[in-house]
């Protein structure tokens, strides 16, 4: 009986290694790894160059004092990366609420309605928009008209433009995720709609807002274009929230193109902070996309 069964197994294996479904499905996930593998070396090939060239330059002083004038070494990015924090700060604290509440209304309170299909509609076509675009809006908006001028507020309201759709789209999704049963059980029991919002159906779907947010942190701290048109930049320590401030993506982008060593050593330090910032939160929405939405 033994000698029968492996007999037989081996003479299914056989038919199906010369089955042609069979070698077709096998040239086609070969391919597919390929295609794969060719995906993620640019990747890793970024990455560990970014990692070798930034490592270097990385110490105390670096997180610590200020850009050291031009073609001397002792210094570093401590301003960028408080006005980093800055502008993505204020972005956040204008794109989140605006967001949250637009997805609100779009998946609980429109019944799909026209202006609920012109938002998303809208919304997509903003998702698409180049970056530079949103800082000339914020120039043109803030800037030129002198209500603000080069100031960390502008620019924080430029990378709230580019923050908002990822925002929506993500809480509109994961509001519709909830099952209806959820709602209907609260209305059965007397709650009303905007109870049933609050109490139930928001904090269901919080994990996968959560994410939205992260995702749109992630994009808005690189992002250079925007902040060049609406903070400017500064060598010095933020004077405050209505005056030029520094950034990575600008230190990044200014230093990069000077001629001077020192200068592009701590060019490829901030690329590398802003790298490691990106993978931080990515992983962090990665983290968060795994606790149970509902």
């Amino acid at each position: 009986m033994a000698s029968l069964s492996s007999e037989t197994i081996g003479l299914n294996l056989k038919k199906k290694q010369g089955n042609p479904r069979a070698l077709f499905d096998t040239f086609w996930t070969a391919i597919a790894s390929l295609c794969m593998i060719i995906t993620l070396i640019p990747l890793f090939a970024v990455l560990i160059f970014v990692m070798i060239k930034g490592f270097a330059r990385i110490n105390l002083d670096l997180f610590t004092k200020l850009p050291p004038p031009p073609g001397l070494s002792e210094g570093g990015i401590a301003n960028a990366i408080i006005g980093t924090f800055f502008t993505v700060g204020i972005g956040t604290a204008i794109a989140v609420p605006i967001g949250v509440l637009a997805a609100v209304y779009l998946s609980e309170f429109s019944g799909g309605n026209q202006v609920a299909r012109w938002v998303r509609f809208a919304t997509n076509v903003l998702s698409g928009v180049p970056s530079i675009i949103a800082g000339i809006f914020a120039y043109g908006l803030l800037v030129s008209t002198q209500i603000v001028g080069f100031s960390a507020i502008a620019g924080g309201v430029a990378l709230s433009v580019l923050m908002l759709p990822t925002i929506i789209r993500t809480t509109d999704e994961a509001l519709q995720i909830v099952p209806q049963d959820v709602r209907w059980a609260a209305f059965g029991l007397g709650a009303y709609n905007y109870q049933t919002v609050l109490k139930i159906v928001l904090p269901a779907a919080v994990p996968a807002i959560l994410t939205g947010v992260t995702l749109s942190i992630a994009r808005a701290a690189g992002e250079t274009a925007p902040l060049i048109f609406t903070a400017l930049f500064s060598n010095f320590w933020p004077k405050g929230l209505f005056e030029p401030i520094a950034t990575l993506s600008v230190l990044v982008y200014n230093y990069a193109i000077v001629p001077f060593a020192p200068q592009q050593e701590l060019a490829w330090a901030g690329s590398l902070i802003l790298v490691l910032l990106v993978l931080i939160t990515s992983v962090t929405a990665r983290w968060v996309t795994r606790q149970k939405t509902y």
